[in-house]
């Protein structure tokens, strides 16, 4: 793994457990509380989001300890001079303790509960407490037309913060449960959530900022997963000793290119070379293909069934633009007889899909070997469809890991990879403008080209993951775009990458 540690994820039964024993700890030392310490952390937030000009804030609170956390900024906020109308929706006889005292101050400080918000109001932020980390099913009734009028507000000028994270989102999974908030700027608990960093969770959660309570979960309880970014390509790549020759840093072979995708071969073999392998040669499919790349003319161009003869080779690539021929199917065979590394993408996943011999053949090797496929290709593999991938997104990319012994990148939003070990990680760099194609391409041969260079295979995806959604960040940060660029190339991307992996 990369030298610095990354970010602790936690799924909601492991974050409930940190919940219990932090708050028995401090109702044994007498600290201040959770919730207490949730609305402190949302009211200065919420401060901060109103600025300067202030105005009205109305807090959407709901039967849980969310709605507690909600009451609690509600009555801060109404302390520090705001302005703050709540709308309650639940039943107070029926609230956990911790809720049903914050509802208490709110009316000892004088506060009252609405059953709706008033006609016509206008308010500068709008606060959701609706729903915590444990909602599993579609908001229904009056908590959808809540989330309605959150998105309606939003829509009139309202700035929008999320306590915990935005109700109608899986805390677990970052599936929307039919309906979900929309926020400006999500403040989350305790720790960090996976549902928040992959599938629909970014775009629910704007701005998201963590506020730890004061309280250490990792010494609590372990973390399910983690989170990385680029901080954590620091010493991901040792430096090149300076007595060293291109033989030092590995050999790459690529298979694919079949006619009319050359181009796909070709963006992974040039990606390999900028990540610092040291020879690349592209196997072809296409007998009638080009004999040199001359953009990239220190790429050396084979038809595929050379390849073997070439004893140098240390990684394979396969799959960019290898199509569905008879040759196609060879190459694949050879490539998984090999006792190289493998990173298998595209077709080279597809035709492993359809074909038993070919993921009997897959499943037995001894060599590291790595998949990288997006929803889709996940789903042939696993015999299901793309909506059941992507409602799980972590679980579907351990099921492939599993089912391989191979480590897999779920590509995509916040993208999920996966080792043999269970471990797993969300990697927190890429954005939309690289939804264009050539990207998986060009990923394929950084990852490739990383194996080369001796990396481990857990180092060599999980770098190459982040490096290339970095790579991605950087290029649009530098037009002015740092959400994603439009128009964002893969050969862009693939230069960039070079001088982030040092």
């Amino acid at each position: 793994m990369p030298t610095q540690h990354p970010t602790p994820l936690y799924t909601t039964a492991d974050l409930r457990q940190v919940e219990r024993l932090a708050a028995a700890a401090i109702a044994r030392d007498g600290g201040i509380p959770l919730m207490e310490r949730a609305g402190r952390a949302a009211t200065a937030l919420a401060i901060e989001m109103l600025g300067d000009t202030g105005g009205r804030v109305l807090v959407f609170a709901g039967p849980g300890n969310n709605g507690g956390d909600a009451l609690v900024a509600a009555r801060l906020l109404r302390e520090a001079f705001h302005p703050v109308d709540v709308v309650f929706d639940g039943d107070e006889h029926r609230l956990p303790p911790d809720a049903a005292a914050a509802l208490v101050a709110w009316r000892a400080a004088g506060g009252s509960t609405l059953d709706a918000p008033p006609s016509g109001g206008h308010w500068a932020l709008v606060i959701d407490g609706l729903f915590g980390i444990g909602l599993k099913r579609p908001p229904g009734g009056v908590f959808a037309t809540r989330i309605a009028a959150i998105a309606a507000l939003a829509r009139a000028g309202a700035k929008v913060l999320a306590l915990d994270l935005p109700s109608g989102l899986d805390a677990d999974t970052g599936q929307v449960h039919g309906i979900a908030v929309e926020a400006t700027r999500t403040l989350t608990f305790l720790a960090l959530k996976p549902g928040l960093l992959t599938a629909e969770g970014p775009d629910c959660c704007g701005e998201l900022t963590l506020a730890s309570l004061d309280v250490d979960a990792t010494a609590l309880a372990p973390a399910s997963g983690h989170a990385l970014d680029a901080r954590h390509l620091a010493g991901l790549r040792p430096p090149r000793r300076r007595n060293s020759h291109k033989g030092n840093h590995g050999s790459v072979g690529v298979l694919g290119g079949a006619p009319g995708m050359v181009g796909a071969a070709l963006l992974a073999g040039r990606a390999a070379l900028l990540a610092g392998a040291g020879r690349v040669t592209l196997g072809l499919v296409d007998e009638q293909g080009p004999a040199c790349d001359p953009l990239q003319p220190e790429l050396m161009v084979r038809r595929w069934h050379e390849l073997p003869r070439i004893e140098s080779l240390g990684t394979l690539a396969v799959g960019p633009g290898l199509g569905d021929f008879p040759e196609s199917h060879a190459a694949l065979r050879w490539a998984l007889a090999s006792g190289l590394p493998l990173v298998l993408d595209a077709d080279a996943l597809n035709l492993v899909a359809r074909e038993p011999a070919l993921r009997a053949a897959l499943a037995g090797r001894d060599a590291p070997s790595i998949l990288t496929p997006h929803p889709a290709e996940a789903a042939r593999l696993l015999g299901t469809d793309t909506g059941a991938v992507q409602a799980d997104r972590i679980g579907s990319a351990l099921a492939l890991s599993a089912m391989f012994d191979v480590g897999v990148v779920l590509k995509g939003n916040g993208s999920v990879t996966a080792l043999p070990s269970g471990v797993w990680f969300i990697h927190r760099t890429g954005n939309p403008g690289m939804a264009s194609a050539g990207m998986g391409d060009v990923l394929t041969g950084v990852i490739a080209a990383l194996l080369a260079q001796g990396l481990p295979p857990s180092d060599a995806l999980t770098g190459g993951v982040t490096a290339h959604g970095a790579a991605g960040d950087a290029v649009s940060a530098a037009h002015g775009a740092p959400a994603g660029l439009p128009g964002l190339t893969a050969s862009e991307v693939a230069l960039r990458t070079r001088s982030l992996l040092g």
